[in-house]
C-alpha cells in the first residue's frame, strides 16, 4: 500500500490489530489445513480450526488502535521498507500448545536463522521509526490452527511442511473480519 492509498482507510471506530507476519501460499495453507485435521482426529481437542485464510506466522506485534492512525501504518511501513535479508526455508515439523494456552499450533524445532535476522531486524527498524512493538522479547515462532481448545497437546511431531519464505506482510486485523494485508515486502533470492 502506498501512502496515497490510505484515503481509503476505515475511518470508524473499529479495533485495529496491526502486525507483521509470514503469509503461506495457497498450498501451504492446505497442507497445514491437513495436518490440523488430523491432529484434530487423533487428539480430540475441542475448541474450534481456524480457517486456513487465517493463517500467519507472526513476527512482530504491533497493538490494537482504535481508531487506525495512517501515521502508524506509513511508519511500519517505513521501517519494512529500509529492510534489505535474503529469502529462507522455513519447516513446520511439530505441533503443541503453550501452557495455559488455549491454542494449539505448528512450529519449528528450531529457529532457522534467516528467520531470527527477519524479526530481530525488523523489531530494531520499528524501534529506530518510533514504532512500539508489543511482542513478547522471547520469540516462539508458531502458526495457530486450533482455538478455545479443552485440553493441552505436548509437542508432537508431525509430517513437516516445507516453507519457502520468499516475502512478508503488514496485517490489519478487525474483529469478525477478513485479515486485510495491507503491504507484501519481497526478500532477497539467493544468488
Amino acid at each position: 500500500m502506498q501512502q496515497s492509498d490510505l484515503a481509503g482507510f476505515p475511518r470508524d471506530e473499529a479495533v485495529h490489530r496491526l502486525f507483521f507476519a509470514l503469509w503461506p501460499d495457497d498450498a501451504l495453507r492446505q497442507g497445514i489445513a491437513d495436518a490440523a485435521a488430523r491432529l484434530e482426529c487423533q487428539h480430540a481437542p475441542g475448541g474450534r480450526r481456524l480457517h486456513s485464510e487465517r493463517y500467519h506466522l507472526t513476527l512482530q506485534f504491533l497493538g490494537d488502535f482504535q481508531p487506525l492512525r495512517p501515521s502508524v501504518v506509513d511508519a511500519a511501513q517505513a521501517a519494512a521498507d529500509a529492510l534489505r535479508l535474503p529469502a529462507f526455508e522455513l519447516v513446520l515439523d511439530h505441533a503443541g500448545s503453550f501452557a495455559g494456552s488455549r491454542v494449539w499450533w505448528l512450529g519449528t524445532c528450531g529457529i532457522p536463522p534467516g528467520l531470527r535476522a527477519l524479526r530481530d531486524r525488523l523489531g530494531m527498524a520499528l524501534a529506530k521509526a518510533g514504532v512500539q512493538v508489543k511482542s513478547p522479547p522471547a520469540f516462539a515462532p508458531h502458526l495457530t490452527i486450533q482455538r478455545d481448545v479443552r485440553k493441552q497437546i505436548a509437542p508432537v511431531p508431525i509430517e513437516p511442511r516445507h516453507w519457502s519464505v520468499r516475502s512478508f506482510v503488514l496485517i490489519d486485523s478487525q474483529p469478525g473480519r477478513r485479515y486485510e494485508v495491507l503491504r507484501e515486502w519481497p526478500l532477497a533470492r539467493a544468488e
